[in-house]
C-alpha cells in the first residue's frame, strides 16, 4: 500500500492549533512499552516534546509477555517508569491495585479525549473511569468478498442468521473457497475472543442477578454450539490458528466472509498483504453481535509520579503521544494498524488511502463495540482455561460442552 502523504504544511497547520502549554516537566520521562511502528516514529519527535514540556522521554521496549511481567513487577515495587503501556488484559489489575491513576484529571482537554473511537474508550475504562489513552485497538468488522456474494446473488448479511446462511451457501472447498475463517487456537485473546460476541449476543453474563457466576449458562452452551458448528465451514489451519491464520486465509482469497478485529480492514486493502484488494468490502458486525473491543495504550504510573506536577507531566506526554497530530504522522507513514481516532477515520487522507467504505465502517463499528470479557484481574487465567477446553472441542478431543462450562465455573469459584 502506498499511503497518501500529508503535506508538511498541513501538519504544521494542525500543530499550530494545538493548545500552547508552558513547560511543566523537570525530568525526562521513562516509558515502558512493547514494539510498535508508531512509537518508533514518535521518537523522531522527542525535540518537539522537549519544547512543549521542558523534558524528553526514553522508551524501553519488551515483547508483550515480558512487558506485562516487568510492568507488574515495577508498578508493585520500585516504580521506575512514569508511563506504562497497558492493555485490556491487565487494566483491571493495574487500576484496582492503584498502580496507575485515572487519566481524566491529567489529560489536557484540548487534546480531545472524546475523539477516540468509542469502542476503545470503552475498553480503556474500568470502574466508571478512564485509565489510558489508546495507541492501538479496535472492535470488529464484517469483511466480505463482493465478487463471491454478487456471483451467488447474496446481499451482504445484516443479521447473524443471514451471516450463517451466507457462510453455508458460499462454502465451496472443491474450488478453494471456504465460507468463513475462525480462531481455534487456545487463549483468552484467541478462540475465546471470537466466541465472546456469540456469548453476549445470546444474553450471556459473567455474573447473574444474585451475584453468582453464570459461566455455564444456557447462553454459553448455545454460543459454544454455534461456534463449533461453524468450524465445518472454516478454512484449513484455522482449527488451531489465531488472528494471523484467520486473516491470512481471508487475505489470500480463500474465504468468503469473516468477522475479525478491525485492523483486518486496512490489511485487506494493502496490496503488499492482500490478494483481494479490489473485491473486499466492510461493515459493522451483523446484529445482534457486538464487537469484541480491545485496546492498548499509555497510562500514568502512580508510584513514579507522587506529586500533582509529576502526574501532569506524565499526562501531557500521554496526550501528546496519542494526539491527532501523531495520528496524522502515522497515517502519512503508512501505519494503519495504529489509528485510534474518529477524526482520522473520517479524514480525506484516510478515505483517499483506504476508500470510503472502510472509512464509514470504521466510524460506525465503534457504536457496537463493547468490553465483552470479564473485567477482573483473574480474567486471563479464566479465559485461558476456557480457551484450552474450547480448543479441545474444536479439534474433537472433547465433546461435553456443559461439562466443560461446569469446570470453568468451578475454577471461577475457586479464585
Amino acid at each position: 500500500m502506498k499511503p497518501t502523504l500529508i503535506p508538511a504544511t498541513c501538519l504544521a497547520a494542525v500543530f499550530a492549533t494545538s493548545a500552547a502549554a508552558a513547560p511543566i516537566c523537570n525530568d525526562d520521562l521513562w516509558v515502558l512499552a512493547q514494539p510498535r511502528d508508531g512509537l518508533t516514529l514518535l521518537e523522531d519527535y522527542v525535540d518537539e516534546f522537549e519544547e512543549l514540556s521542558g523534558a524528553g522521554f526514553q522508551i524501553e521496549y519488551l515483547n508483550e509477555n515480558d512487558r506485562r511481567a516487568k510492568s507488574q513487577a515495577d508498578a508493585s515495587t520500585v516504580g521506575s517508569f512514569d508511563v506504562y503501556y497497558v492493555d485490556e488484559a491487565n487494566l483491571p489489575l493495574f487500576a484496582s491495585s492503584d498502580w496507575i491513576v485515572p487519566l481524566g484529571d491529567y489529560y489536557p482537554q484540548d487534546y480531545d479525549y472524546d475523539d477516540f473511537d468509542a469502542g476503545m474508550r470503552s475498553v480503556a475504562s474500568y470502574d466508571g473511569k478512564q485509565w489510558f489513552a489508546p495507541i492501538q485497538g479496535g472492535g470488529d468488522l464484517m469483511v466480505y468478498r463482493t465478487d463471491l456474494l454478487d456471483a451467488a446473488g447474496i446481499a451482504p448479511p445484516k443479521t447473524w442468521e443471514e451471516f450463517k446462511t451466507a457462510v453455508k451457501a458460499l462454502h465451496d472447498p472443491d474450488n478453494g473457497v471456504y465460507g468463513v475463517a475462525l480462531r481455534g487456537q487456545r487463549g483468552s485473546g484467541a478462540n475465546v475472543w471470537r466466541w465472546l460476541p456469540l456469548f453476549a449476543a445470546h444474553g450471556g453474563e459473567w455474573v447473574d442477578e444474585n451475584g453468582d457466576f453464570a459461566f455455564n449458562s444456557d447462553a454459553a452452551v448455545q454460543a459454544t454450539k454455534e461456534y463449533l458448528d461453524l468450524f465445518q465451514y472454516s478454512a484449513p489451519g484455522t482449527q488451531t490458528g489465531s488472528f494471523d491464520e484467520s486473516t491470512g486465509a481471508f487475505r489470500s482469497g480463500k474465504v468468503a466472509l469473516i468477522i475479525e478485529s478491525a485492523p483486518l480492514g486496512a490489511m485487506s486493502k494493502d496490496p503488499t498483504q492482500s490478494q483481494v484488494v479490489d473485491t473486499v468490502a466492510f461493515s459493522p458486525p451483523p446484529t445482534p453481535l457486538p464487537g469484541s473491543g480491545y485496546a492498548h495504550g499509555f497510562a500514568i504510573a502512580s508510584r513514579a509520579n507522587p506529586t500533582e506536577e509529576e502526574k501532569a507531566c506524565a499526562g501531557l506526554f500521554v496526550a501528546w503521544a496519542t494526539s491527532k497530530e501523531q495520528e496524522a504522522r502515522r497515517l502519512a507513514a503508512g501505519q494503519p494498524g495504529e489509528l485510534t481516532r474518529k477524526s482520522t477515520y473520517e479524514s480525506p487522507e484516510y478515505v483517499a488511502t483506504f476508500g470510503e467504505n472502510l472509512s464509514l465502517a470504521m466510524a460506525d463499528t465503534g457504536a457496537s463495540t463493547k468490553v465483552l470479557f470479564w473485567q477482573d484481574p483473574d480474567w486471563q487465567e479464566l479465559g485461558n482455561a476456557w480457551g484450552i477446553k474450547l480448543e479441545e472441542m474444536i479439534t474433537g478431543s472433547r465433546s461435553d460442552i456443559k461439562g466443560a462450562l461446569d469446570e470453568l465455573e468451578q475454577l471461577a469459584n475457586s479464585f
